[in-house]
């Protein structure tokens, strides 16, 4: 009898242990992070691809890998900038990587493409850079998983166009990349210059990855009063330099990317005076973004564009919901829901998102100078802040209800009524 009562005992015995192992096994294995990381590394966008890599590891290597007790395991998957393959890699990392999240993306097309992924596999989709408006807009109930932590590409361009009013401009061309991304660009600018009485006169659309602009050049018209530009990659590098070269005189003005820090180190003289918009500036004059600019550069030897710094907050921005919750993993609904109510003092500014999961967030008109900053010996091209509006959202001052009632920016609207 004792005998048995040994042997039950120890049976016991080892099955406490045993489910002890499983669970201490469970939990271990519910405080890893796993998330998928989708940016280009090869090919035309390489440098963004790798300005978008490295703010995010920034982040995660200053938290030691670890965000409020979850390891995190970063998977990167080069999607050279393609939506296709974009779809391929985001498919992978759910099925075979089992992520709890996926982030990237860089073009307006990659975002509507990446957006459906994520609703069919029910997996949450947080974009950093991919600035597809109607994402977060019209088609926002159809991607219940989506977060965008950057920008619509319009959000910038609503201010911007009542600045360039304000300034006395009233007849501007227009010139911009011929997909998603430049014509929601240019459509936010052209909307909100000509509610305030400007008239966008000419639009030329040259086709993505053009640094040929011999052709279009010419065609802008002589007598405006500036030139609206968006240029993406090496369009930014190539066309001011065209543009002086060629004896214009008009003004440049542009979307973010048309001047961004990433490219500014190409940049000489013929971006001195570049007026562009965007929810960040590496010349941002506060104790955060001084320590992040140099920082970065000490370990990445460039100034952080915004690819940078988009990422970079959204590593932390997600540090945030994981301290809300432990280090545990909550689930995607439970997640989304945090992530909505948590107010960020970011790098670029206090940033929260909207009912739509977008951000509401400073933009700044940036003017690139020559300068010194910071204290680095030599002067460089900056983008300088020239004025700060305030809790811009992604519906600008037209209000959600009445925003939403128009169409989506297009080639075709606004339409350019005041084109010859």
């Amino acid at each position: 009898m004792k005998r048995f009562q040994s042997k039950i005992t120890g049976l016991v015995v080892c099955l406490a242990v045993a489910f002890a192992f499983t669970l201490v096994s469970r939990t271990a294995k519910a405080e890893e992070l796993r998330i998928g990381f989708l940016t280009p590394l090869t090919g035309f966008f390489a440098q963004i691809g790798k300005d978008m890599r490295n703010g995010f590891q920034m982040y995660l290597d200053e938290q030691g890998g670890i965000l409020a007790g979850a390891k995190i395991k970063l998977i990167v998957e080069d999607n050279l900038g393609k939506a296709g393959v974009s779809v391929r890699k985001a498919n992978k990392l759910i099925r075979q990587d089992n992520v709890h999240m996926f982030i990237g993306g860089l073009l307006a097309s990659t975002g509507y493409a990446l957006a459906p992924v994520s609703t069919r596999n029910k997996v949450i989709y947080i974009a950093p850079i991919s600035a597809a408006d109607d994402l977060t807009q019209r088609q926002k109930k159809k991607y219940p998983y989506f977060i965008r932590t950057g920008w619509t590409s319009s959000q910038p361009s609503h201010p911007f166009g009542k600045w360039a009013c304000e300034q006395g401009y009233k007849r501007i061309a227009t010139i911009g990349a011929d997909y998603a991304f430049g014509h929601e660009t240019i459509g936010g600018f052209q909307k909100s210059f000509e509610d305030c009485g400007g008239k966008i006169v000419q639009k030329i659309w040259p086709k993505i990855g053009t640094i040929d602009f011999g052709p279009f050049i010419p065609l802008i018209k002589r007598d405006v009063d500036a030139v609206f530009t968006l240029m993406v990659g090496g369009m930014s590098l190539a066309f001011p330099k065209q543009y002086k070269a060629a004896g214009k005189t008009a003004p440049l003005l542009g979307g973010g990317t048309s001047a961004d820090e990433f490219i500014l180190p190409s940049m000489g003289d013929e971006a001195i005076g570049y007026v562009t918009s965007l929810q960040y500036s590496a010349s941002l004059n506060t104790p955060k973004n001084i320590a992040f600019v140099k920082k970065y550069r000490k370990l990445y030897g460039k100034v952080p564009s915004y690819y940078s710094e988009s990422n970079y907050t959204t590593a932390q921005w997600i540090h945030e919901v994981m301290k809300k919750t432990g280090g545990k993993w909550p689930g995607r609904t439970r997640f989304i829901e945090i992530f909505s109510k948590i107010r960020m003092d970011a790098v670029r500014g206090p940033v929260y998102l909207d009912q739509d999961l977008n951000p509401v967030q400073n933009i700044y008109l940036r003017k690139v100078a020559r300068l010194k900053q910071f204290g680095y010996p030599k002067a460089e091209l900056w983008n300088t802040v020239i004025k700060t509006y305030t809790n811009v959202s992604q519906y600008g001052d037209i209000g959600r209800a009445k925003f939403l009632k128009q169409p989506v920016y297009s080639r075709n609207f606004p339409p350019c009524k005041y084109c010859d």
